[in-house]
């Protein structure tokens, strides 16, 4: 099997192709990026290319699968520059899929992609996935998976599988993680248990993680098992304020809603950090997921809970971890973080 990874340096790019190594049904793999890495991996070889722009059907070409990991969470102050990849850039893999006669697309969806759910059960794959309005992540995971009913519509020889993981960990993606979501500011050295004291706790504001490696696992199921659709991916437990306390070993502390977006609105306009408000919206409004499908069709199950994940991501920021592709080196952000920083916090592409 020759498998094609589009956006395959990074958080879960770089799971996946450990996995692929260890699978001796796949023969070759082509890593696709825009910035090609300094590690190296085995049965893989590089290209360059942008989504945005670059011609793909010729790398699609004589590829037994692709594998569509590309998206832009920053610059999160720039919506035409993250539509351009997330939503021109993924109708473009789609076409080029169709016109290179590929046999098989795995896409990397979200839990974002679903509607407002519960937290207090579990849903499946059923459930509506048209996105929390308020975030433009969850807009664009919800839209393209749109576009991916069109094209099963239109190319009913190619086999679909959508993949929608929880919030996804590890230790290597830590430094690449803090750039997108945290920003320069957070001294490293507060991240250390003795040294947070308490832990926003709010009952709607539960949510699910899952190890990188588990999610590389479940990718690799998906190519080289003859299955088809979407499959929720996450760990136990679920990660709740008492829980984020008790790894933390630090006291729960209440706090309303309104009054957290408040707080991540103001520190995102005063350029403090990266994320806008909407990822709140969508760690309230998003349901907990049921992989009850994941793990009787594809026949997977994590290695990892979700805190041991949690928990190697928080050593990895405090140890400024990170691995040698572009999305994850540590020095990406460059000297005392001054790439960071001249970026805007999200105004601009990096």
């Amino acid at each position: 099997m020759r498998v094609a990874i589009v956006g395959a340096t990074g958080n879960v790019g770089t799971s996946l192709l450990d996995s692929l190594a260890r699978e001796p049904s796949v023969e070759s793999v082509l890593g696709i990026a825009r910035r090609l890495p300094r590690s190296e991996f085995p049965k893989t070889e590089w290209r360059k290319a942008d989504i945005r722009s670059d011609d793909l059907v010729p790398l699609f070409r004589g590829a037994d699968a692709v594998v569509h990991l590309a998206w832009a969470i920053q610059p999160s102050r720039d919506d035409a520059a993250l539509r351009a990849t997330n939503l021109t850039g993924s109708a473009r893999v789609l076409r080029a899929v169709a016109e290179a006669h590929v046999p098989t697309l795995v896409y990397a969806s979200s839990v974002g992609t679903y509607s407002p759910g519960p937290k207090d059960r579990f849903v499946d794959e059923s459930w509506p996935a048209e996105g929390i309005a308020t975030s433009f992540y969850s807009r664009h995971k919800a839209e393209v998976e749109r576009m991916l009913d069109r094209f099963e519509a239109e190319n009913k020889a190619v086999r679909v599988v959508r993949m929608r993981p929880a919030l996804i960990f590890k230790r290597t993606a830590a430094s690449g993680i803090r750039r997108l979501f945290v920003g320069p500011f957070l001294p490293s050295p507060l991240l250390r248990r003795a040294l947070v004291p308490f832990v926003p706790s709010h009952p709607s504001l539960r949510f699910q993680g899952i190890h990188s490696e588990d999610v590389g696992e479940a990718f690799r199921l998906a190519l080289v098992r003859p299955v088809q659709g979407a499959f929720n991916l996450a760990a136990d437990p679920v990660l709740d304020g008492p829980e984020l306390a008790r790894l933390a070993d630090a006291r729960v502390v209440h706090v309303s809603r309104r009054l957290l977006r408040r707080a991540v609105e103001m520190s995102w306009r005063l350029h403090l950090q990266p994320s806008p408000p909407g990822w709140v919206d969508l760690g309230f409004g998003v349901p907990l997921m049921a992989c009850d499908r994941a793990r009787e069709t594809l026949g997977w199950s994590p290695r990892h809970t979700a805190a041991e994940a949690l928990q190697e991501l928080v050593a990895g920021f405090r140890d400024r971890a990170g691995k040698e592709t572009p999305p994850l080196a540590p020095d990406s952000g460059g000297p005392l973080r001054s790439q960071e920083i001249a970026s805007g916090l999200g105004e601009r592409e990096r």
